[in-house]
């Protein structure tokens, strides 16, 4: 009956794997036969405390000049210092630029193409704007990308957004709807835990860090791209530097991925908040398998609720995580404007999202309107 459902009302789109670009590809080529003083380089994929051990054991001027020379490798490194990251990316994103310049101009392409060149010319360039902080960037297929605001190294609480549905490198940000994308949800999430708490030491990772399903569509109903996305996460998050505190906000179908990753993330993720999910892949918090705390929240207009809250044969994703039975902290989202509004400045939603990103959890205001969802937690008037 699902897959029916599914099948008659568009949800028709089929994932196509990605390749890396030859960019990618030349770069991890070089990389793994590169060597400073003698030393073979880690595993463009090895633990993060491996790479991090590694770039330990190098000088500024070292770790600059793999920067520069392997950029679409180091920039992607989890365990490597965000600043050298940083600098990789923004190397990776001119190299990229430049590709996709040259393909905007190529009469061998479809104007299609050419159009997509283009875009991805100007978001590329967009993205090396002075002042930014591209923790992570991979022109591959759609495009991966993460970007950190505040000073993430000396954070003592970091936020993740993790975006569903349409998620790539164009639509990372956006001029028009801007709180639809991965950087306006973060801007407007930094900038409220700034207004909530100027002395806290906090920042906001806008994450486009793994495949999004495109449309809804069959990829949407399953948990394969979930999966897949999940693994990224938990390494996301394990190589964090410091020692901060990580709460994660997962949006429609990155509540998915968060699910899916719960029961793997490190003990660093205290919050697990989901707005406007289609289900966790779990029947309840217990079956998440997770020390942090989940918070659960839904606009009453927001189309989601008319998605089938159950998981048959692999189509679907489970429980309604606002559910009473579901047993998440269910936080008010008044003023929030259907399955796009949660992050909007004013709303209960984006002013409980602060509060949680901030510590202050003894402010949250709860769906139930009574304190039902600040119970239990340490330092809040129930205590």
């Amino acid at each position: 009956m699902v897959f029916i459902m599914l099948a008659t009302t568009g949800w028709t789109a089929v994932h196509r794997p990605e390749k890396d670009t030859p960019l990618r590809v030349a770069a991890l080529g070089a990389w793994a036969k590169a060597r400073v003083d003698g030393r073979p380089m880690p595993p463009a994929d090895a633990p993060a405390r491996t790479v991090a051990r590694f770039f330990a054991g190098l000088d500024g001027t070292q770790r600059a000049r793999l920067a520069d020379g392997y950029p679409l490798v180091v920039g992607n490194l989890e365990g490597a210092p965000a600043a050298v990251r940083y600098r990789a990316n923004l190397q990776g994103l001119e190299q990229a630029r430049r590709v996709e310049e040259a393909r905007s101009r190529d009469v061998a392409l479809t104007p299609a193409d050419r159009s997509t060149a283009t875009r991805r010319s100007h978001r590329f360039a967009s993205l090396t704007e002075p002042g930014r902080q591209i923790l992570a960037f991979d022109p591959s297929g759609n495009g991966r990308v993460a970007e950190v605001f505040g000073d993430l190294s000396g954070a003592d609480r970091v936020s993740v957004i993790v975006p569903g549905v349409d998620t790539d490198v164009l639509t990372f940000e956006r001029t028009q709807r801007r709180l639809t994308s991965p950087v306006g949800m973060a801007e407007s999430l930094y900038e409220a835990q700034r207004a909530a708490d100027p002395d806290s030491r906090t920042a906001v990772i806008a994450w486009a860090g793994y495949t999004a399903p495109t449309g809804i569509g069959v990829d949407a109903a399953t948990g394969r791209m979930a999966v897949d996305g999940a693994v990224l996460l938990k390494s996301l998050t394990a190589a964090l530097p410091g020692d901060a505190s990580v709460a994660l906000f997962c949006h429609s179908y990155g509540s998915v991925v968060c699910g899916v990753a719960a029961h793997e993330l490190p003990r660093r993720v205290t919050d697990v908040v989901v707005a406007g999910s289609p289900g966790m892949r779990a029947e309840n918090v217990a079956g998440l398998h997770t020390s942090a705390r989940v918070w659960a929240t839904r606009d009453e207009g927001d189309w989601i609720a008319d998605v089938p809250h159950l998981e048959v044969g692999g189509l679907g994703h489970g429980a309604d995580p606002v559910s009473p039975a579901f047993g998440a902290r269910l936080l008010s989202s008044a003023r929030a404007k259907s399955h796009t509004g949660y992050f909007a400045p004013g709303t209960d939603s984006m002013d409980n999202f602060a509060k949680i990103g901030t510590g202050a959890f003894a402010s949250v205001v709860c769906a139930t309107g009574n304190d039902a969802c600040r119970r239990g937690i340490s330092g809040t008037e129930q205590d």
